[in-house]
């Protein structure tokens, strides 16, 4: 595909980098030459300079002949703009839009064909914040993926000494719970990959994804690890959007409290939320952190738009007792540094953004994309479509599915049902079907996998 991206920033320098590995054409619009040359200096594309939603400089990047347009430099104005300049003289066929004032996503009028011709606006805020409320929604997991709207889920966790079923082979899974549905959908060991089979043995340490339905998905890690108690105080770091969004969100179930630094902004936020409890500081003061009883806190979470002030509330909150700790952090190699020792969890807005971009881009029939452990891994929600003569998936068992190394089908959704995958599960036309792959450079034999020709032999 030919690929426009507005903005070599954060966002628009992850989405270039997860799409020229996939053999697109991306060309990259900024007004800051110097984060032009760095994304020149690393990987195989084109840059213009200039303003994005001026229709020279589009003009220039190619949009003539661009099949796809992705806005998303720091301005949600400049973003909108470019799309209906893409739309109205390039015709450009899909065109999305990072679009981060709720003011705009609260008025969803406004993006169509008869008004900005948006195809998709993205808000990194909202996909953050949704990410979050999983993770707290069901305590002790390092990832809770949806898929099928929600009615299966991919889980990632860490396996512990004492876990029921570690040290066991997998295949005791099913006999420790037959009336629960659940499948293992990749091992990790210290980094390197292990194809689960059913005499695979789980160690301790190994972090294990499965896909398993909501209500399941409780049972199945208490096999992996002791339980964690439902999590009810927590305490927010930042009263940014992401801050906002979450206090927001969480604010009847759990005894919130937001420490924010900025004064004024600590007023707005206490005008716009009910309950949550609105704290005028520095989240790094420790006297504050144990005058707001921080060893009774069940979670810790720092949201704010300072990596390095995240990483150190959150590991100075650990240290001082809370449950458990997570930050959010933009720059990868700080995710890399910190996920493994005293911080619980570390999110990155870009791994839980470009999905919903990926989501666009593949071939096929693909309704939802995951980027998992820092982009190396996906998880793919794809439709089978055709009939048994010109799909390659239709009507053939799992086993009999030539799935590229590394790739594992684990579920299908077909209409209202979730079926856990097996050995002699049967695809069906129009099943969702669930894959995890733990090299996402076979991405293409997947694609190729699922599309519909005139005829198979």
């Amino acid at each position: 595909m030919k690929i426009i991206i507005l903005g070599a920033g954060q966002v628009g320098t992850s989405v270039a980098a997860n799409l020229v590995s996939e053999a697109n054409d991306i060309t990259v619009v900024d007004h800051n030459p110097a984060l032009l040359r760095e994304l020149q200096d690393r990987f195989d594309l084109r840059t213009v300079y200039g303003h994005g939603a001026h229709p020279d400089v589009l003009a220039r990047a190619g949009a003539e002949d661009a099949d796809m347009i992705i806005a998303v430099t720091n301005s949600d104005e400049t973003n909108m703009v470019a799309c209906q300049v893409a739309y109205t003289l390039f015709h450009t066929p899909t065109k999305i839009a990072r679009v981060r004032a709720q003011s705009f996503l609260d008025q969803p009028r406004l993006f169509g064909t008869d008004a900005l011709p948006i195809d998709v606006a993205i808000s990194p805020e909202a996909l953050v914040t949704d990410y979050i409320i999983r993770l707290i929604e069901n305590p002790g997991t390092l990832q809770v993926l949806d898929f099928a709207g929600g009615r299966i889920r991919l889980v990632a966790v860490k396996a512990y000494y004492g876990g029921p079923l570690v040290g066991q082979e997998l295949r005791t899974l099913h006999q420790r719970m037959p009336n629960i549905e659940a499948r293992v959908a990749a091992i990790y060991r210290q980094d390197r990959a292990i194809q689960p089979e059913g005499d695979t043995v789980i160690e301790v340490d190994d972090e294990v994804f499965f896909v398993a339905a909501p209500e399941h998905i409780r049972a199945v890690m208490g096999e992996l690890r002791r339980l964690d108690k439902t999590y009810r105080r927590m305490i927010i770091a930042g009263g940014g959007n992401i801050g906002t969004r979450l206090a927001g969100a969480l604010e009847r179930s759990f005894r919130v409290k937001i420490i924010e630094r900025g004064l004024k902004r600590c007023k707005h936020i206490a005008e716009d939320l009910e309950k949550t409890i609105v704290l005028h500081g520095d989240a790094a003061d420790q006297d504050l952190l144990l005058e707001e009883n921080i060893e009774s806190t069940d979670v810790f979470c720092a949201v704010t738009d300072d990596d390095e002030a995240n990483i150190l509330s959150a590991m100075l909150a650990k240290r001082l007792g809370a449950r458990k700790v997570m930050a959010l952090i933009n720059r990868p190699s700080y995710v890399d540094l910190v996920q493994s020792g005293a911080i619980d969890v570390a999110i990155s807005p870009q791994q839980a953004t470009i999905g919903s971009l990926l989501k666009h881009v593949r071939r096929g029939d693909v309704v939802m994309v995951h980027s998992l452990r820092r982009g190396a891994a996906e998880a793919i929600e794809a439709i089978a479509h055709g009939d048994e003569t010109s799909s390659k998936v239709i009507g053939r068992t799992i086993a009999e599915v030539r799935l590229p190394k590394g790739a594992s089908i684990g579920a299908l959704v077909r209409g209202d049902q979730v079926l856990i995958a097996h050995h002699d599960t049967r695809i069906q036309s129009e099943d969702h079907v669930i894959l995890f792959l733990q090299d996402k450079r076979r991405i293409p034999e997947v694609e190729r996998l699922f599309q519909v020709g005139v005829t198979f032999l």
